[in-house]
């Protein structure tokens, strides 16, 4: 099927969309790594690394990516040129269509610990069948090319749905040496981003240099350590303003930070909002 290099079905705004990108030469995602949508991700061609939450996985070609909404997710490059992937993403509002027991079912996959699916040659003729076709629709553009294009996008999550579940079982793929120490560093990080986390404290606690965890931790995680530090970070102070009635203020110190304006700045740039403004989307007029 020849398709165009870039293809797009929606927008962010919108309950449901697609985007669909054959890229040539090396690529790391820059922007977006944690968003209220949930996410498949499917790699039609080549290999990345897909860091999710706190553990690295070497994706390729055929596998599927389950990312939760609201989870700290990056694609990096592995060091191979050119890839092709497809993105679907699914707002909460998607599921409003469904009875309770589909909706249930098609956001399973989401709730799971199961991260990546690695698919078998008849699942990933399945998947590829209706991501084509999706494709397809998308591009031509002809009358009625919604229906098609919404029906595939319900069939992917149940395909999902039911591969996850029986997957749960299935013992992960076990990572490199290198992957698995940079995930311990990844754990720490997220276990203790309210007290003050440096790059030498890190190499020293780990053994490592610090010149050579900054570069591997970036290789394998597609973050820096001072930007992974600052979105889980980000990623509480998000949780204390939809949870509690805190003083902004309050939850910049509770979630780590030490300084309120770099609090507000390190925010905007995650969320292209202001944290009071974040606050409000999660408030019902009384």
């Amino acid at each position: 099927m020849n398709l165009s290099s870039t293809l797009r079905y929606g927008d962010p705004h919108d309950p449901f969309y697609v985007e669909y990108n054959r890229r040539k030469g090396h690529y790391s995602m820059v922007a977006d790594h944690m968003h209220g949508q949930h996410e498949l991700y499917y790699l039609l061609g080549g290999e990345r690394f897909y860091f999710i939450k706190d553990r690295a996985y070497q994706v390729q070609s055929g596998d599927l990516v389950i990312v939760p909404g609201d989870e700290v997710h990056k694609t990096s490059d592995t060091g191979v040129p050119n890839h092709e992937r497809v993105v679907l993403y699914y707002d909460e509002r998607y599921f409003a269509q469904f009875s309770e027991a589909e909706a249930e079912l098609l956001r399973s996959p989401f709730r799971g610990n199961r991260h990546l699916l690695r698919l078998d040659a008849p699942e990933r003729l399945r998947v590829e069948q209706l991501l084509y076709g999706m494709l397809r629709e998308i591009q031509d553009r002809e009358p009625g090319c919604s229906l098609p294009i919404r029906h595939a996008a319900a069939e992917l999550l149940l395909f999902a749905a039911r591969h996850a579940r029986g997957a749960e079982a299935e013992a992960e793929e076990n990572p490199s040496p290198t992957a698995a120490k940079m995930t311990e560093v990844a754990r720490h990080i997220a276990a203790n981003f309210r007290e003050p986390i440096t790059l030498d404290e890190l190499g020293s606690r780990f053994y490592l240099s610090p010149s050579y965890l900054s570069r591997t931790f970036k290789k394998c995680t597609g973050f820096g350590i001072a930007e992974y530090v600052g979105i889980t970070r980000i990623k509480e102070a998000q949780r204390l303003l939809r949870e509690t009635d805190a003083r902004i203020t309050e939850i910049s110190e509770e979630a780590g930070f030490e300084n309120f304006s770099h609090f507000e700045k390190v925010f905007k740039a995650f969320t292209r909002m202001t944290p009071r403004s974040y606050r409000t989307q999660f408030r019902r007029p009384g």
